[in-house]
């Protein structure tokens, strides 16, 4: 009987975890279409959803530049507006997806929010703060911790950032070949 209840346990957790993933990847398909919002205005494309009971009530995507804010971003705007929809500035019972690891900032923000569960997509090796060069969200000395779980989506949420990346330094090559022309051109014009 104990084997057969064991057997059952691991079929109902099994089947969970499993639930859970194509959870996750759904959501996480939701921070990529804010990721997206942001690529269209030309920021750096991250984004971020926030889930409470099954349904999303927070969204952002990256705004540093179209707000000139250094708070303008993804997972601070979610939090904003996750806050505004429960009414209150704790967040307990949220999970979080952003399809890049999490900055000092954001990651502190969410330890303050009380999000619960935070679901990455890429990881951050300049700025992670989700466990990568800080793990801020699991700090034992804070009064809340957040679960982690990274890899979600890992390869569309990278390589939107990374064509973002290359696109930037081929318009900067552009941009310094048509600077450096030009100077050329005057200094023809001087002579």
């Amino acid at each position: 009987m104990d084997a057969a209840r064991t057997a059952a346990g691991a079929d109902t957790a099994a089947a969970a975890e499993k639930e859970q993933k194509k959870l996750d990847k759904r959501f996480m398909k939701a921070a990529l279409t804010q990721a997206r919002k942001a690529l269209e205005k030309g920021e750096v494309p991250i984004g971020c959803v926030i889930v409470y009971e099954g349904r999303i009530i927070g969204r952002g995507y990256n705004r540093r530049n179209t707000d000139r804010s250094t708070l303008s971003h993804a997972e601070i705007n979610a939090i904003r507006k996750a806050s505004r929809v429960i009414g209150d500035w704790r967040l307990e019972g949220c999970t979080l997806y952003c399809t890049l690891e999490p900055c000092q900032m954001c990651a502190g923000a969410i330890v303050q929010a009380r999000i619960d569960r935070v679901v990455i997509g890429a990881l951050s090796p300049k700025a992670g703060c989700g466990g990568t060069l800080l793990n801020i969200l699991q700090n034992p000395d804070f009064n809340h911790q957040a679960a982690v779980t990274d890899g979600v989506m890992f390869e569309e949420c990278s390589a939107l950032l990374k064509e973002f990346f290359r696109n930037l330094r081929l318009e900067n090559k552009r941009r310094k070949m048509m600077l450096k022309e030009a100077d050329a051109e005057a200094d023809t014009e001087d002579v």
